[in-house]
């Protein structure tokens, strides 16, 4: 089994990030993100932390808006029309979720889809789904960067997903039908998935259930890409896929962490260089 190594990649993508966006301050474009922050979520503020890391590193400034978590929808969207007419600002990040009272959709559908760095607007959804180009949501490109890395083929194969979220299911099945894969979705309501899983050449698993694919319910050779995150009864951070049961029947896999985590930060570093490149090519 060769373990998909996410971090190593995420640190070479990063590394080319610096060298080009040296290369735009000398053009006087400075890459910007502004990320908002609605409430005091432990994990989104975690993660929050993680994107200002990495921006530090690339060389993109990042304007961090941090809000109640009794902000009305209203003034939420005022702050991201403000940022959308701010020439200065590059990418718009909405940390997700959301306060149960905000529409997340509607939310989304707000940031100027030129300036969508999370790849979540409709306009970039409808944009993938039929192959032209945009800005692609973070998760499902970092997975298809992992899989090219590791000249990891899926013209023609029998690739099974397993979760159908906006975030990951929908947009990494898109991604796989464009390189002619043959895909099925699985979720929550199919019935007997083993039966499918049996049958994939590549599973790409992002339930957010612990142990769900298990050893039996692979074929030997199996590619599997791991996108759940967990914890486990010691509190230990773990994946949708029990590990230890599968690492001998597979031939690649991703950890948890380490696998496609640091690859999602490296996208959307990635995605934020792509706006400010497209803006330098107008100023040209």
């Amino acid at each position: 089994m060769i373990l998909i190594d996410g971090k190593l990649l995420a640190s070479e993508i990063k590394e080319k990030l610096k060298v080009e966006v040296s290369e735009l301050k000398q053009k006087n474009i400075h890459p910007k993100l502004a990320v908002i922050l609605v409430g005091d979520d432990f994990a989104s503020k975690k993660y929050v932390n993680n994107k200002k890391i990495a921006c530090e590193y690339v060389g993109i400034e990042q304007e961090l808006i941090e809000l109640g978590s009794d902000i009305i929808e209203e003034e939420l969207i005022k702050v991201i029309e403000k940022l959308n007419n701010d020439e200065s600002v590059h990418g718009i990040l909405v940390q997700l979720p959301l306060p149960k009272h905000i529409d997340s959709y509607k939310i989304i559908s707000i940031i100027n889809p030129n300036k969508d760095v999370d790849g979540f607007h409709p306009e970039n959804v409808g944009k993938l789904s039929i192959g032209c180009e945009g800005l692609i949501s973070c998760t499902p490109n970092g997975i298809m960067r992992l899989l090219e890395k590791y000249n990891i083929d899926v013209w023609g194969k029998n690739c099974v997903v397993i979760g159908k979220s906006n975030i990951v299911g929908k947009p990494i099945t898109m991604l796989l039908l464009k390189e002619n894969a043959t895909v099925t979705v699985c979720h929550i309501e199919t019935r007997d998935i083993s039966s499918i899983t049996r049958q994939a050449d590549v599973i790409i698993v992002a339930a957010g259930k612990l142990g769900l694919i298990t050893s039996d319910m692979i074929k030997p050779g199996v590619v599997i890409i791991d996108v759940g995150i967990n914890r486990n009864e010691d509190n230990e951070i773990c994946g949708d896929v029990d590990f230890d049961g599968c690492k001998n029947k597979a031939s690649y896999l991703t950890p948890v962490p380490g696998g496609v985590g640091p690859m999602t930060i490296a996208m959307l570093m990635e995605n934020c260089v792509k706006v400010a490149k497209n803006i330098s090519l107008y100023h040209e």
